[in-house]
This record gives C-alpha cells, sequence and structure tokens, in this order.
C-alpha cells in the first residue's frame, strides 16, 4: 500500500486505554506460559496499531505544518501518549513480576527486560502534566523552525533551502547567506530562549519527580542507556579531544590553505572546502533517487528488495517546501511492515547523504520488520545510527554516478565531514550535561559555556563576530536535538566512530565489509549496543584505541589523498 493510502482516522482514547487495562488484567490471570502468550500478542497487535496511528499522524503534520487537521491530531497525540505511557508502564510491571517471566525472557530474549526495567525509572503519573507540556513545547518549537521565512536576495526561503547559499563559492554571497540565516535567529531568540528556559525547567521538575537529584539521570533512562553510563561518555569525549580534534584542525588547515584564508576562519569560510565550490550532486531529486536505486540493487538482494518497496510505496518526502518541518528521520509504520524517510533535499551532498543515511536506517528496520517483540526491531539510538552512518560509506563506488565531476571532492569532504564532526556532535553532548547539571542558568549563562566549548572543541571557528548568531554563542539554537531529543547527540558521534571501521573495511575488502555490515544488523535490537559491536567483530567506541586507531587510518588516507586539480 502507497504511503497516500494509509487510513488515518483518530482513535478513541478511553478505548485504547479500556483495551490496555483489559490485557494487563488477562496477563496477571493467565494460568499458563501459552495464556499468557496470547495476551502479550494481543498487546504487541495493539501497540503496532498505536504507534502506526501516531507516526502516520506526525509524518503528514511535519511534510506540512499548516496542515490544520494534522496540528489538531498531534495535539491530540500529545496528550494521549503520556496518558497511555501509564498504562504501558502498568504492563511491564505485570510482565516483570508475573509467574512466567523466565518463559518470555528464554523466548523473547533478555534484552526486552533489561529495557523493560529501565523504563519503569522513567515515568510515573506525577509527571503526566510536564510530559505533555514537553510535547507542546517541543511542537512549539518544530512549527517556529518550520515556519521560517529568511530574506536573501530578494525572496523568502525556509532554513532548509539556505544550505546551497552556505556553501556559494562566492565569499561575500556566502556572508551574507550566513548572516541572514543568523539574522532570522536573532529576531526569534527572545522566543527560543524562551522555549528551552521552560523545557529545561520542567525535565529538571520531571527528575526531582521521580527521585533524581535533577534531569540527567532520568534523561540517560529515557534514552535508553543499557550498557554504558555517563562516565563511560565522558571518556569518550577526552578520547575526541585528544585524538579527534588534532587530526580535524589540521583538516580546516589545509581548507584554509586551499581558499587563501587565514586559520581559524569563520564559520561562513569553514562551510567550503573546495575555492571552486563544493561537491554538488548532479540531476534532479527524482535522478538521485534513481541512482540510489542502482546502488541497493547492486550492493546485495537485500537491499535491492528493499529501496524497490521504498520507491514502489512513496515511502519517501525528500522534497524542501514551505511549512515543511526541518531536519530529517526515518520511522516505522508497523501495521504495514514498512519504514518512512522524512526528508529536505536543498542541492547540497546532503542530499545523497540522506539517500544512504536515513536509508540505512529503514533498511535495518525493514530487514528487521517482522521481529518480536516490536522494540527489538530497532537496536538503541547508537547502534541504530551505526546502520545508517555505515551505508555511506558503501556508497562511495556510486559516488560518480551521484557527482559527475564533483566525485573526488565528495569521496574527500565525506571522510572529512566524518572526522571533523565527531567535535561538534560530542560537543553538543557536553552542552547538554552542563545546561541539566545547572538548570538555573539564564539564556546568556548557557551562551556563553557553548562560547567556551567551541574554543575546546572546535578551535578551527573564528569567534570575531562577523556572524553575531554564530560568534556570540547562540549557535546552538539551530540544532533541534538539544530542544526535542536531549541526550540523543553523542549517539551519531558514537555511531560515526564504528562506521569509520566499516570505511577502514572496505577499503581492503568491501565484501568482507559487507558481511560484518550484515551480521551487525540482522541482529536488530535482540542484544545491547556493546555485544551487538561484539558479535559482530567490531570495536566498541568506549575502548581508546578504537578512537585512535580510526582516527590515524583516517588522518593517514586525507593526508595521501590526491588534491590535484581540486581547487
Amino acid at each position: 500500500m502507497k504511503f497516500s493510502e494509509m487510513p488515518y482516522e483518530r482513535p478513541c482514547l478511553e478505548e485504547l486505554k479500556k483495551q490496555m487495562a483489559e490485557k494487563i488484567g488477562a496477563l496477571k490471570e493467565a494460568g499458563s506460559y501459552e495464556e499468557a502468550k496470547a495476551v502479550f500478542m494481543e498487546m504487541e497487535a495493539l501497540s503496532k496499531h498505536i504507534q502506526t496511528k501516531h507516526n502516520i499522524a506526525k509524518i503528514r503534520y511535519d511534510i506540512d505544518t499548516r496542515d490544520r487537521f494534522y496540528e489538531e491530531e498531534m495535539d491530540f497525540w500529545n496528550k494521549a501518549m503520556p496518558e497511555l505511557q501509564e498504562y504501558q508502564q502498568q504492563w511491564t510491571k505485570a510482565l516483570l513480576e508475573g509467574a512466567f517471566c523466565k518463559e518470555f525472557e528464554a523466548e523473547f530474549g533478555s534484552v526486552m527486560f533489561l529495557n523493560a526495567r529501565i523504563s519503569l525509572k522513567t515515568f510515573s503519573p506525577e509527571i503526566i502534566p510536564e510530559l505533555q507540556k514537553e510535547s507542546e513545547l517541543k511542537k512549539e518549537y518544530t512549527k517556529l523552525i518550520a515556519s521560517a521565512k529568511i530574506s536573501f536576495e530578494g525572496k523568502e526561503y525556509t532554513i532548509s533551502q539556505m544550505p546551497p547559499f552556505k556553501t556559494d563559492s562566492d565569499d561575500a554571497r556566502r556572508l551574507a547567506a550566513w548572516k541572514a540565516e543568523g539574522q532570522w535567529y536573532k529576531d526569534n531568540q527572545e522566543r527560543l530562549d524562551g522555549i528551552y528556559d521552560e523545557l529545561v525547567a520542567l525535565r529538571d521538575r520531571m527528575g526531582r519527580k521521580l527521585g533524581y537529584e535533577g534531569y540527567t539521570e532520568l534523561g540517560y533512562y529515557r534514552m535508553e542507556r543499557n550498557c554504558y553510563d555517563k562516565k563511560d561518555v565522558e571518556k569518550f569525549r577526552e578520547s575526541v579531544v585528544k585524538y579527534l580534534v588534532p587530526v580535524a584542525s589540521e583538516v580546516y588547515k589545509k581548507q584554509a590553505k586551499r581558499l587563501s584564508k587565514d586559520y581559524p576562519m569563520s564559520f561562513a569560510d569553514n562551510a567550503l572546502a573546495f575555492r571552486s565550490g563544493n561537491a554538488r550532486p548532479v540531476g534532479t531529486p527524482d535522478d538521485i533517487l534513481k541512482q540510489g536505486g542502482k546502488f541497493y540493487d547492486a550492493l546485495s538482494p537485500e537491499t535491492s528488495a528493499f529501496f524497490r518497496t521504498m520507491l514502489e510505496g512513496e515511502l519517501l518526502d525528500v522534497l524542501s517546501t514551505e511549512g515543511k518541518a526541518g531536519g530529517g528521520y526515518c520511522t516505522s509504520i508497523p501495521d504495514y511492515g514498512v519504514p518512512f524517510i522524512f526528508a529536505n533535499f536543498n542541492g547540497t551532498q546532503h542530499d545523497v547523504e540522506v539517500v544512504t543515511h536515513e536509508a540505512g536506517h529503514a533498511f535495518a528496520a525493514w530487514l528487521n520488520r517482522d521481529r518480536v517483540p516490536m522494540e527489538t526491531i530497532w537496536p538503541s539510538l547508537e547502534g541504530c545510527e551505526v546502520h545508517s552512518m555505515s551505508m555511506e560509506f558503501f556508497a562511495w563506488p556510486f559516488a560518480e554516478g551521484f557527482f559527475g565531476n564533483d566525485a573526488r571532492k565528495f569521496l574527500y569532504t565525506h571522510l572529512s565531514d566524518a572526522l571533523t564532526f565527531i567535535p561538534y556532535g560530542t560537543m553538543v553532548d557536553h552542552f547538554q550535561h552542563v545546561v541539566y547539571e545547572k538548570p538555573e542558568m539564564t539564556p546568556a549563562m548557557r551562551h556563553g559555556v557553548w562560547k567556551e566549548l567551541l574554543g575546546i572543541y572546535m578551535p578551527w571557528m573564528r569567534l570575531d563576530g562577523d556572524i553575531p548568531f554564530y560568534a556570540q554563542g547562540e549557535g546552538w539554537q539551530r540544532q533541534h536535538h538539544i530542544y526535542t531529543r536531549p541526550f540523543y547527540y553523542i549517539d551519531y558521534c558514537l555511531a560515526q566512530t564504528v562506521s569509520l571501521q566499516f570505511w577502514a573495511m572496505i577499503q581492503k575488502d568491501p565484501k568482507d565489509a559487507w558481511e560484518h555490515y550484515m551480521a551487525y544488523t540482522r541482529q536488530g535490537g535482540s542484544g545491547v549496543f556493546t555485544d551487538l559491536l561484539k558479535n559482530a567483530d567490531l570495536a566498541s567506541p568506549f575502548e581508546e584505541r578504537c578512537l585512535k586507531d580510526v582516527c590515524a587510518q583516517a588522518g593517514k588516507w586525507l593526508d595521501g589523498y590526491d588534491l590535484a586539480g581540486l581547487v
């Protein structure tokens, strides 16, 4: 079935509660494992149905945040989901405390119960008002960003449409684009500060209501951290500063030399990799999707069948249009056993990375679509990001088809961007730790923290006031994860470290690398992140040698890359 044909009707919240309550009672009263399992499968089907309705409404709202019908549906779901979470918690308790816990674990694996115990630490009916308010504020932020109209060269553009101008090879035009976008944020800064003030305060309040010292511990549980903790993340951050920041700094020093600029450079100049312009995809969005089809057809029978399903089902919405929410993501529509990709093509190499990155998520979900329970289709989020970030590197042999004469530029910048991203992503995580440890900070104090961290993690950025929004430490406000998914961003950094292992494998033996990728991906969410890596013979990013080794290998490749003719 095509996405446009999937029906949507708002369910009755009270009826959903009634059904969930009945299943909780039936599970408690089950006289045998067979009876308990039958109830379990009924609850699985109901959960799939709820998730399907919610995700269809969210996707259609994100495609056009001006759509009044789906805006009202998201208002409904933002209220309903926290209330349903109370019943989900009762179900989880009944499962954990039931007489057949060992039988369930034997059949469906231990990770389900590990995550169930974590989920019990994230909720109490007492925090339902905060959860509902949190959803409202996240929606407000999303809609504010989606509504942006940036005046540039006599026209108006959305934020998602600005990147081509922000990477233009003309210095004056590029700087003007950065200033124009930054001015929109400055014009809306009071509300952006206000939204985040409210979010930090209510999240801190949720943590304290649940018995924690603040939000950080609760935030880790909400992110389902089930095999590492805050100390592990701190050690990873130390390794990033020790091994990666120096390599990334060298990348930007060479870039400054190519551009005839002084190091460190401005935000606008750092965005331009080559004086002649950054790599740009060739052809239309349809051409990019067709080339994606060629890549997935050649990669494996499984990826070929998957991508054909996506195209035939119209399960990708990739054009950047007015009113569309920013960013990109992959989600699932469980009742139909398919994933969905939401993105904003903007004429940059990002468009190709969507076809590989988000489709990496989608392929993993499609490959594991029949797993029970539904929650083991996906691993925890850092595990999911391995699927996507690694898939980007498998597409290298098809770079010419995606980029034409810019293929050599793409290969160089794709690897260098993978390296230079990790310090930024780690900084995002570090910033949030500081914020939630000191929730009483004013907006100005938060901006000061961001500016200080820029000096540690991104010393290649010149903070000279040329673009006030960025130079004054306010650039974090464009990172929607900070508002909507606290503590998510380190997942990208951990996964990127793993993906660089795949990159190194691909350089030696692409077939062997793909076998390792499939060994990792076929596991779905059946284990914790570190076990999934171990089972696929991959090093954990929490091992210091892991980041040290991939930095050395990637740095050596970049140093030896022939840039002749690329200016």
